[in-house]
């Protein structure tokens, strides 16, 4: 289990790496722009998703970091256009739609810099997911995108409902409720009740339905546009 903890620490550590140095680079390059502070908070929401989904298209984790900076810039592009309307359909459609566009760029990006070298495009090709994203229904995307964003939601969630509950309640809903621990594991690991174990899990749970209940309504206000 150790082990475990550890590598799931240390994904997260290289991740963490990768997401500061995009933020640092994006900002630098919306500098003479007005208001960073919202899209600093619109690129903390959504950068996980784009980049999970970019990731599990066929990117490179660099080219996936890519992937997110170009999608949040052509979005701030447009924003300042107006080119994102409601009536048109759900901001998260819009994203995903703007996250493929932005993938497709990566692969065009690699198949230019794999020609240049010589090597070999299409086997390298035929390995990537992206071939059937360009299925016109985009049915694959679709699905890959509702399951990211419904994560990216929990995530999303799960972080503003530790700055609402103690640490100590948090930490044993994530072992009960996330990690799917029995409540003797549970109440042995963090040496604690088994009233304790129930009541976090209620009342922790309580705070995270609200927030997912928030977050899912406010989706499309989101958007900085």
């Amino acid at each position: 289990m150790a082990d475990e903890e550890d590598d799931d620490k240390e994904r997260e550590r290289i991740l963490q790496e990768g997401y500061e140095q995009t933020r640092k680079s994006l900002i630098a390059r919306l500098d003479n722009w007005e208001d960073q502070r919202t899209w600093d908070e619109f690129y903390q929401t959504y950068w996980r998703l784009i980049y999970a989904v970019a990731v599990k298209a066929g990117l490179r984790p660099e080219e996936a970091h890519d992937c997110v900076q170009e999608t949040i810039l052509s979005i701030a592009k447009q924003s300042k256009k107006k080119l994102y309307d409601p009536e048109q359909g759900s901001f998260k459609t819009w994203l995903m739609n703007m996250t493929r566009w932005r993938i497709n760029d990566q692969f065009r990006k690699r198949k230019k810099d794999t020609a240049m070298a010589g090597g070999d495009w299409d086997s390298d090709r035929k390995t990537a997911v992206i071939d059937r994203f360009e299925d016109p229904r985009g049915d694959l995307l679709e699905r890959l995108w509702d399951v990211e964003w419904k994560k990216n939601i929990a995530d999303a969630a799960l972080s503003r409902v530790k700055a609402q509950v103690s640490p100590k309640q948090y930490q044993i809903f994530d072992y009960y409720v996330i990690r799917q621990w029995d409540a003797k594991r549970v109440q042995d690991h963090l040496n604690v009740s088994m009233a304790q174990v129930y009541l976090a899990k209620h009342r922790v749970g309580a705070v995270l339905k609200k927030e997912l209940a928030r977050l899912e309504e406010n989706a499309d206000d989101e958007s900085p546009t």
